[in-house]
């Protein structure tokens, strides 16, 4: 049969073909049509070459990626999987094909190229693996290790619980399975939205894919065949978490020259050479960069140099090699942080996961979804589905070494023994009790496989409201998804409680008795929800600004050149998980509750944040400041997007960052009810559209329904969609970007 491609109302993708090869050839020509700047964009961003373009910004990516070797490994999984798996392989190539036939077209109808000056390039075989891998580097939160490091040198091992929380590095999700006893219809339905960086386009696309062997909606990443992580086959649907388990390493290593050779100390006691070599990358309106890239046996080195430089701008070692011949030992005693080098799945086994994506198309049962997410590899997730006989699968999937404890935690050293690799861990499942399984990156079945997990409290306000009520439909679960009560306000809401009021001025006990009536809900519309994020933004900043933490300010090295600055002890990329300010913001509910701080009086930060804030006489309303504030890769100084609900703590969960700004940068990346009883009852909404080119009426055209917690309705009947005369739609291109 021919491929037909079809639209609906909202722009979505539906399409048709004769065989799983030429479905995989449309949904990658379809997807460059689409988003052929988003693809570009994320291709540069795995090889490495994204700063030819974006500027000077994007260098401490390019950098990180260099030396991560994303892009060698991307060719070597792609090689395995030829050897193991052909079929997908060949499968994937195809995807690969439509991408490259797309992309021209594409690129003439998204005004992004122009403005970056951009031509669009040539997909490899290989290019879905580095977009996976560029997507997921950072998303276990690896740098994470970086900020234990600093705050137990400093503060004592006790810092590690004290900090532990889903912070703001790392991206969760919701998400909840209801068995057949709980619905209206006897069948069961999965719910839920992934948190991530809202990016404009977004990162998930709607899609509906058929062919003789399948027929599946779901939410697909663009630049990947397939749909691994959110679906609807009209016999199963599965949805995922993540599941917040430790599964990279970091290695203090001990480097030295010979030569132009450099050498590793290994936990025997023996040096020997390591792989090594040179790369420069283009810095659009800058200077080349070059980069050393070395990898020793246990993985890339991904901070600092062979010379104990810092690797980053006006650094020595990497990038400011000075060809020493000699045993320097880099790494041993200089005080500096590195050189580090990252063990992390991919490198290791030359593996994806990416098997798993065909056997998940052409499952139709429980069963089917819970063997193909044995070869799943990273990200590690939690794992809920359900079929239409009825069967329920609530497990983790991916790749997490068995190694020792202090692997998990911190840094290591690599030249001594006892922190290798030894095999990997059984994944283990979860139940589902009273009918209901909920996962919102809280301890649950991954807990033996993780450090830091998010707070309860999304999950623990899930299942009380899915407990409330005897029976749920597809169409009651947006109620569940837009819930904006913050449980994690209670600890500094008790702080303010305990205040004696002859203390405090009657502007802040005035503003104190407004607080403890209000009733926790951060909606946008809320005077109440506003007061507190200010008063709690106040006492995050003193906090921050205490002597007691001045140690972890900003970890530094010694200047770099005599008279000089300090130069800043790792890479900017890794600055979101080591500035103190978020840290102190998404640790607060600790570090209110715990027994001692350090010293800090907290009662005395508590009273003098309430009296700032009451100062001010605040008027507005938590949408006025809390709003949308996505991620494009032409970047943007301003937001005119709209005000939002929602909090970290929330089930709508809309992160802004506490101390610094209310603008939301993370988010509902997309919102789905999955039906097992009637697929087209099934419910999905991303933040934008459907269309990644702006001007397009598919661009925005979600937005409001996502902002009011609406869902589009899911359609597969092909007698309601529109076989469009123009593919992939009317093209409104703007003016500018």
């Amino acid at each position: 049969m021919a491929v037909e491609i079809c639209r609906d109302d909202w722009g979505i993708p539906h399409l048709r073909a004769g065989s799983a090869r030429e479905l995989a050839h449309a949904q990658g020509r379809v997807t460059a049509l689409d988003r052929a700047w988003q693809l570009e964009v994320e291709r540069h961003r795995s090889q490495g070459t994204s700063a030819a373009f974006l500027g000077a910004e994007a260098v401490g990516w390019d950098r990180l990626a260099r030396r991560a070797r994303l892009d060698d490994t991307a060719r070597r999984c792609f090689a395995a999987l030829e050897r193991r798996d052909p079929e997908t392989a060949d499968w994937i190539v195809a995807y690969v094909d439509g991408v490259n036939e797309g992309l021209a077209e594409g690129a003439r109808h998204a005004p992004e190229f122009a403005a970056a000056g951009l031509a669009p390039g040539r997909w490899e075989p290989w290019s879905p693996f580095g977009v996976w891998l560029g997507t997921h580097l950072l998303f276990a939160g690896f740098p994470a290790k970086l900020w234990r490091e600093e705050a137990v040198r400093h503060l004592g091992a006790d810092a590690v619980g004290l900090f532990a929380t889903d912070g703001p590095g790392t991206s969760g999700s919701n998400g909840w399975l209801v068995s057949g006893e709980r619905t209206t219809t006897g069948l069961p339905v999965i719910a839920g939205d992934p948190h991530r960086f809202i990016e404009d386009p977004g990162v998930y696309q709607q899609i509906h894919l058929a062919c003789p062997e399948f027929d599946v909606v779901g939410l697909a990443v663009p630049g990947v065949p397939g749909i691994a992580h959110f679906a609807h086959t009209g016999h199963v649907a599965w949805a995922i978490t993540n599941a917040m388990a430790d599964y990279q390493d970091l290695y203090r290593e001990r480097l030295r020259r010979r030569g132009a050779q450099v050498e590793a100390l290994d936990p025997d006691g023996a040096w020997r050479p390591v792989a090594r070599h040179v790369e420069t990358f283009e810095v659009a309106g800058g200077e080349p960069v070059e980069v050393e890239v070395v990898e020793t046996p246990r993985g890339p080195v991904v901070i600092g140099g062979v010379d104990g430089g810092t690797g980053v701008d006006g650094g020595t070692g990497a990038d400011g090699d000075t060809g020493a011949d000699g045993d320097t030992g880099a790494g041993a005693d200089t005080g500096a942080p590195g050189p580090i080098s990252l063990r992390y799945p991919p490198r290791v086994t030359e593996d994806l996961g990416f098997s798993a994506l065909l056997p998940l198309l052409r499952a139709r049962r429980v069963a089917d979804v819970d063997r193909a997410f044995d070869s799943w590899a990273e990200p590690v997730n939690v794992v809920q589905a359900a079929d239409t006989e009825g069967g329920l699968l609530h497990r983790v999937a991916g790749r997490v070494p068995v190694r020792a404890a202090a692997n998990r935690t911190r840094i290591v050293a690599a030249w001594e023994p006892g922190h290798e690799w030894q095999g990997w861990h059984e994944m283990p499942y979860g139940t589902v009790d009273d009918g209901i399984a909920v996962m919102a990156n809280q301890r649950g079945p991954a807990t033996p496989l993780g450090v830091e997990f998010a707070p309860p409290h999304r999950a623990t306000r899930i299942r009380h409201l899915l407990s409330d009520r005897v029976e749920w439909s597809a169409s009651d679960m947006p109620a569940v998804h837009t819930d904006t009560h913050l449980a994690s306000a209670a600890a500094l809401l008790d702080h303010l409680a305990a205040l004696p009021d002859e203390r405090l001025s009657p502007a802040a006990a005035e503003l104190t008795a407004q607080l403890l009536c209000w009733d926790r809900h951060m909606e946008a519309s809320s005077t109440g929800a506003a007061a507190f994020a200010a008063v709690r933004s106040a006492v995050v900043r003193r906090l921050a600004a205490h002597p007691a933490f001045a140690c972890l300010t900003a970890p530094t090295l010694g200047s770099a050149r005599p008279g000089g600055p300090p130069s800043p002890a790792y890479p900017d990329v890794f600055r979101p998980w080591l500035a103190l300010t978020p840290r102190v913001a998404f640790a607060l509910e600790h570090l209110l509750t715990a027994r001692e701080l350090y010293g800090v009086d907290r009662t005395v930060v508590v009273r003098e944040a309430i009296e700032e804030v009451a100062a001010l006489q605040p008027k507005g309303t938590w949408g006025d400041t809390h709003r949308l504030a996505p991620w494009r890769a032409l970047a943007t100084t301003s937001y005119d997007e709209p005000g939002l609900s929602g909090d970290h703590d929330c089930v709508l969960c809309t992160s802004a960052v506490p101390g610094l700004t209310d603008l939301a940068a993370r988010g509902p990346a997309a919102r789905y009810v999955w039906d097992l009883a009637r697929r087209d009852d099934s419910l999905w909404v991303v933040p934008f559209g459907a269309s990644g080119i702006p001007g397009s009426r598919h661009h925005r055209d979600q937005l409001p329904l996502w902002l009011k917690g609406d869902l589009a309705p899911v359609v597969t009947d092909w007698n309601h969609l529109t076989n469009p005369s123009q593919e992939p739609e009317e093209r409104e291109t703007a003016s500018d970007v």
